[in-house]
């Protein structure tokens, strides 16, 4: 009960803080000149923020921190924000854009790798930052950072919008109608993307195998809260609609809910909705199925595949006792040579009769 209570002043206080944060923001934006906004940041420490306290995107690989207009009301119409980044030992910042803005990342310590992509026809680009040094990326281009050392590293990064925006690039773009993907990679299957799907780690993921190797570190399961959410045009194979809350996130800063469980799809122009449940059941990760155990559709498809199996293997048994029989039965029937008539013809010719070599009449 008092558990309960507390919750509840805890969630109703955090609701008043983000309104009031929204009606200051709302009003600076109004406000018709900068003394007028001044005037409305009245406390000092409304033009500081702190890094090392404010609510972070983080995963296995490390975390950041933004300073945006959506936390930082201070920022409106500044035109930048800020990100402060951790990265850990072959931690990655996984591919992203940023669609409002350029950013300007600068390595404190360490080195990273980092490379980017800005458009259709563009060639990539890569560098190995140290620290001291910034690069730059455009607003639009996908970009990536990975650690490749086995120390931690921070970075900063400077953005030219109060209110940047990212945008994951796997995360999103397996945020699209199953079919659709699938068919932009080849026909690959809407199963197999659900499958890929569910296994896409957070934007601070673990990077690549051979710096987990040279440093030491398994890969192990890694949190995958910032799926996209789904609804009826974009759900994967078996959802209904009491599953799309399941999926989605309710902001990128923050965790969801666990993953859902597959079954049939809505959207798909292919005949996959009869074979949906069965298939989709088999793809939940190992996670989701420790946590509530074995599900009706999975223990169905084992039991489908171990009777296949059975009858697979009584069918091979009865050809072998069947062959084995003929072949007794060949046997039995065969008829007796004498040696001595071995290899002769069984109508004796003319100079075998001449020679004598059958046995005179008795």
């Amino acid at each position: 009960m008092i558990s309960s209570v507390l919750l509840s002043l805890a969630l109703a206080s955090g609701a008043l803080a983000q309104s009031s944060v929204a009606q200051k923001i709302a009003a600076l934006r109004d406000a018709p000149t900068q003394i007028d906004r001044l005037n409305i940041l009245d406390q000092d420490s409304d033009f500081v923020f702190n890094f090392l306290t404010g609510k972070a995107a983080s995963g296995a690989g490390g975390s950041a921190v933004g300073a945006t207009v959506a936390n930082f009301p201070a920022l409106v119409n500044n035109g930048l924000a800020m990100t402060v980044g951790f990265l850990g030992p072959c931690g990655m910042n996984t591919p992203h854009t940023h669609p409002r803005a350029t950013e300007m990342l600068y390595v404190v310590n360490g080195t990273i790798s980092s490379g980017m992509i800005e458009e259709n026809g563009a060639r990539f680009v890569f560098n190995k930052v140290d620290a001291g040094s910034a690069m730059i990326f455009p607003k639009g281009s996908i970009h990536f950072q990975q650690n490749e050392g086995c120390e931690p590293i921070t970075f900063v990064a400077a953005l030219n919008n109060e209110d940047p925006g990212v945008e994951s690039i796997a995360q999103r773009y397996f945020g699209l109608p199953p079919d659709v993907v699938a068919a932009s990679l080849g026909d690959l299957g809407v199963q197999e993307v659900a499958g890929i799907e569910a296994m896409i780690p957070d934007s601070f993921a673990l990077g690549t195998q051979e710096c987990l190797d040279r440093c030491g570190i398994s890969r192990g399961k890694q949190p995958t809260t910032q799926r996209e959410p789904r609804n009826a045009n974009n759900a994967l194979p078996g959802q209904s609609s009491s599953d799309w809350k399941a999926t989605s996130t309710a902001s990128y800063w923050h965790s969801s809910s666990t993953p859902n469980s597959y079954a049939t799809s809505t959207h798909y122009t292919r005949n996959t909705q009869q074979t949906g449940a069965l298939f989709g059941a088999l793809a939940e990760d190992a996670q989701t199925v420790a946590a509530k155990g074995v599900s009706d559709s999975v223990a169905i498809a084992l039991i489908v595949v171990v009777c296949v199996m059975g009858l697979g293997y009584l069918a091979l048994a009865a050809f072998y006792f069947v062959s084995r029989r003929r072949r007794a039965a060949e046997k039995a029937n065969r008829w007796y040579v004498r040696p001595e008539m071995s290899g002769r013809s069984l109508v004796p010719t003319s100079e075998e009769r001449a020679e004598e070599k059958y046995d005179p009449a008795q």
